[in-house]
């Protein structure tokens, strides 16, 4: 069976990429189980490129097949803003209702018309020699709503309402939103390399 790291300090989205990659006949990691390992900075300009220096950072370090995955939320009234820079869009240290309330404030004067926004994802797979093997990307249209709602989820779930739902994600049933979101779109080329990756290591 081949060892996969998924590669991800956030225990939210690894606990969902966990679900979402549960069929496969891999024996998934978190960086928990590597404690010298160190972490790989995300100085890319694009998702593409923090995915990618993730996945290879860290498969240089472990040895073994490595997914990492790098996403955020682009919204059209900020041009294109937090982008690369969800995570830090409030600050390094900054909560996920910071990083929220920052946001709202910034949208504060925009009417619900114009608050159109899309989560983009995208994950790399690197071989144990380091080598980019696979990149898939996904997105997801939706809304920014005036309030957080709902209880699931993290990051900005709670203020993103997907085209053709009522709810935010963070309202939606996990089981929906890991059917619905830009990572699990992501994660079916993903999952489609690593099936057929697995397939062909069972046949030899």
């Amino acid at each position: 069976m081949h060892s996969l790291l998924v590669a991800t300090q956030n225990k939210s989205k690894l606990r969902e990429l966990r679900q979402l990659l549960a069929e496969l006949p891999l024996a998934l990691l978190g960086l928990e189980d590597f404690p010298s390992i160190q972490t790989v900075p995300e100085t890319g300009a694009t998702f593409i490129e923090n995915a990618s220096l993730k996945a290879a950072g860290y498969a240089t370090q472990v040895h073994i097949l490595t997914l990492a995955d790098d996403s955020g939320l682009e919204v059209d009234a900020l041009d294109g803003a937090p982008g690369v820079l969800s995570a830090r869009y409030a600050g390094e240290a900054a909560s996920d209702g910071l990083r929220i309330e920052k946001l709202l404030a910034e949208l504060s004067n925009v009417e619900m018309g114009s608050r159109g926004a899309r989560f983009v994802s995208v994950i790399a797979i690197a071989g144990k020699d380091a080598s980019i093997l696979n990149i898939s990307e996904g997105s997801c249209q939706g809304d920014i709503s005036f309030a957080p709602q709902g209880e699931h989820g993290f990051g900005y779930d709670p203020v993103f309402v997907p085209h053709g739902y009522g709810s935010t994600f963070a309202e939606l049933a996990p089981a929906m939103k890991n059917r619905i979101s830009h990572r699990a779109r992501a994660l079916q080329g993903a999952r489609d390399y690593l099936r057929a990756l697995t397939s062909a290591s069972a046949g030899r």
